[in-house]
């Protein structure tokens, strides 16, 4: 496969296989879309990206990992129907990531209760999560559907549903995370019924008018997570189901481990500086529990994806650590249908124009996350 070529994403032709992405922006004040929202998501799609996505649309107020953060609701499409438009103007896709946070969840924020499959105290929000009931699980999926046909309304070509980094579906495939002994907790298949029931009821809503990605986890990297053999299974059961066109692989939890994900550098004086006290005075003394460094090295989450490729006929989304032209190659040659990118286009929009014209052209990201605390002002590439 030829990376620069077109490629066929469900109901969708995109003009190739680079994904710009869901980084949260920190652009979305009042919980709706920015002229600087649409200003970032249009570069990116100037810059080459077939398609961009906006992270992260909420599926419910409670679901917000902050209260300014977007939500999907009859108010926001009018600024949801701009950015969709001012991308489509640049000649590429736009996705919605969906899905709700769970116990990531700030609830001092939102001032409503964080939901997780089994209560728990929340170190950010220094608060306890509430022990979601079965009419909560069964609120959150039928949300996850209207905020698709939301989406479709608003003129996105694609909705990710987040079924990563411990937010709500991925805390409940967690036997860290789940203690639960009715029929959402214990067995690896009763732990899948929300994010497989997420996946379905948003494929009945939208049927093949949007193509449909979801973003899991391979391991949440915490002992007693979610680990690669049952995250296995639950891609081969989403796959049975057929409620994906896609599937973007993932690790690490936003909620215990988040670095496990980004690697490189932990900014922890700059995340200290991003907080008031007495957090700010907390990160500086202890936050390298919370906030571990891992060495950097190209494509790092590929030998985990590689178990995924090997298993299913599922097209999949190679993700992590991914800034030259040679590693877009190589996960074509290793059967990967798209690459997704994120921090080396925060550093270099137009970076995916610059490598289709020079091969190469590498990406000028050093790796050091400093880009991460500016999600509370905006992110971007504080080097660029």
């Amino acid at each position: 496969m030829d990376v620069f070529g077109q490629a066929r994403l469900g109901p969708l032709t995109l003009r190739n296989r680079i994904i710009k992405a869901a980084t949260f922006e920190g652009m979305s004040r009042g919980a709706l879309v920015s002229d600087d929202l649409i200003a970032f998501h249009r570069a990116h799609a100037a810059g080459g990206a077939a398609m961009t996505t906006v992270a992260y649309c909420a599926v419910a107020p409670e679901g917000r990992t902050q209260r300014s953060q977007l939500w999907m609701r009859p108010e926001a499409l009018p600024g949801l129907r701009r950015l969709t438009d001012a991308v489509h103007a640049e000649g590429a896709a736009v996705s919605a990531q969906i899905g709700h946070a769970g116990p990531v969840a700030n609830s001092r924020s939102n001032r409503l209760p964080a939901l997780a499959p089994s209560a728990s105290f929340n170190p950010q929000a220094m608060t306890m999560t509430r022990r979601a009931t079965a009419a909560d699980i069964e609120r959150v999926i039928a949300a996850h559907a209207t905020a698709a046909e939301l989406a479709v309304e608003a003129g996105f070509d694609a909705v990710e549903i987040h079924l990563g980094h411990n937010y709500f579906a991925s805390s409940f495939l967690s036997p860290r995370l789940n203690r639960r002994r009715d029929e959402y907790g214990g067995s690896p298949a009763a732990r899948a019924r929300v994010a497989l029931g997420a996946a379905r009821a948003v494929r009945d809503a939208v049927g093949d008018r949007i193509a449909i990605l979801a973003k899991l986890n391979m391991d949440d990297g915490v002992p007693g997570g979610l680990w690669l053999d049952e995250s296995l299974q639950v891609a081969r059961w989403l796959e049975r189901d057929g409620s994906l066109d896609a599937l973007e692989l993932t690790a690490g939890s936003s909620l215990l481990n988040p670095m496990y994900l980004f690697r490189g550098d932990a900014p922890l004086r700059e995340f200290a500086a991003a907080f008031r006290q007495p957090a700010r005075l907390g990160i500086r003394l202890a936050g390298d529990r919370f906030i571990r460094a891992y060495p950097y090295r190209e494509a790092y989450l590929l030998d985990s994806a590689r178990q995924f490729r090997a298993a299913l006929r599922l097209p999949l989304v190679l993700l992590g650590g991914i800034s030259q032209r040679a590693t877009l190659d190589l996960a074509m040659d290793e059967g990967f249908e798209f690459v997704a990118m994120a921090r080396a286009l925060l550093r270099e929009p137009d970076l995916v124009n610059r490598m289709r014209k020079d091969a190469g052209t590498r990406s000028l990201c050093v790796h050091c996350n400093k880009c991460m605390p500016t999600i509370f002002t905006g992110t971007h590439c504080v080097l660029a």
